[in-house]
């Protein structure tokens, strides 16, 4: 009777170590989404009760708009005072965004908060009546750089008043970087963390690879799929998550910052990278460089997958991405030269 009782002990565990678990949350000014597969339905909870706190912590920490240690820091660089962080994690963000500042020519630029605020965007309601800036305006606010930051230990510093930190560019690939670290340390090898488009994956669904949808930037549905390859991160930005419209005008949340307009060429940027704060920053970046620039600043950035579309539907892929992609539909290629 006993070693009946365990052989229908272990058929249990066993079936329930190949379900899928999966949860959503709000966080992040948008839906995140949990899949983990493989382990029991106490692990996967617990797991995902673990980042589910993590991320509010973050969320509470570097929220641009809300109060926060953001908002506290940005509030000291306005009066030109010096700040010493408290989350480490928001230290490690200011300093590779120096780094993916650079690598980029400067199109990431998570300083130029007020700009976004200037447009609108740091609000948790769109659908306000909306004034587009002068050229006055927008003029006034051109000078800040994340080369303006100056960084000594804890100690943060700028001596440019107009540098406003906004990471909305950057924090939601750089969380689900810790989301999937922290399963992993939790025993969890096969697990999809979904920010909103921003998404990172490990392992696979049992037998089959996790296959990612990519999403058309005007009717809604999905454009392409993408299969995973072990560890990789596959993120869109595009001018459809959040903008105003105004006679039939769309004005995109993603802003050039040599010129305080928001981006027009493009209507979305798909990046697969294994780092998901890097493909973040990198969608950004390309989406602002537009089709004459965009290849230099991928190579840069050190991005080996792009795919692109523009306003006419045009899609743009190098030649490593046109491997990795399914279109469910049949839309104009035009295959690049390849990455470096």
């Amino acid at each position: 009777m006993k070693i009946y009782k365990l052989i229908f002990l272990i058929i249990i565990l066993s079936s329930c170590s190949n379900q899928l678990h999966q949860q959503q949350l709000y966080v992040f000014g948008t839906l995140v989404e949990i899949k983990i597969w493989g382990v029991n339905e106490q692990v996967a909870n617990n797991a995902i009760n673990i980042i589910a706190k993590d991320f509010q912590t973050m969320h509470n920490n570097w929220h641009p708009w809300h109060n926060s240690q953001l908002t506290d820091l940005n509030k000291a660089i306005a009066n030109g005072q010096t700040w010493t962080v408290q989350d480490p994690n928001l230290l490690l963000i200011l300093k590779k965004s120096q780094q993916l500042y650079n690598q980029s020519d400067g199109l990431f630029n998570p300083a130029i908060g007020r700009l976004i605020s200037l447009w609108g965007f740091h609000s948790d309601d769109l659908s306000n009546n909306f004034t587009i800036p002068s050229e006055q305006e927008i003029a006034k606010l051109l000078t800040p750089s994340m080369n303006d930051i100056y960084i000594n230990e804890q100690q943060i510093f700028s001596h440019n008043p107009i540098v406003q930190l906004d990471f909305g560019a950057f924090a939601k690939g750089y969380a689900i970087d810790l989301a999937i670290k922290k399963l992993q340390q939790l025993g969890i090898n096969n697990a999809i963390v979904n920010a909103g488009g921003n998404l990172k994956a490990i392992g696979q669904k049992g037998e089959q690879s996790w296959l990612i949808g990519v999403r058309h930037p005007r009717n809604g549905g999905i454009l392409a799929a993408i299969t995973i390859q072990g560890e990789e991160s596959i993120i869109t930005s595009g001018d459809y998550e959040r903008f105003h419209e105004i006679e039939g005008k769309r004005y995109s949340h993603i802003i050039d910052p040599r010129n305080g307009q928001p981006t027009k060429e493009l209507t979305s940027v798909t990046v697969i990278h294994k780092n998901a704060a890097i493909a973040d920053a990198a969608t950004t970046a390309l989406m602002i460089a537009g089709l004459k620039d965009w290849h230099k600043i991928a190579t840069q950035m050190g991005i080996k997958y792009a795919m692109l579309i523009d306003t006419a539907g045009i899609v743009y892929l190098n030649p490593a991405m046109q491997k990795r992609v399914r279109f469910q539909s049949k839309p104009k290629i035009i295959i690049t030269d390849k990455l470096k």
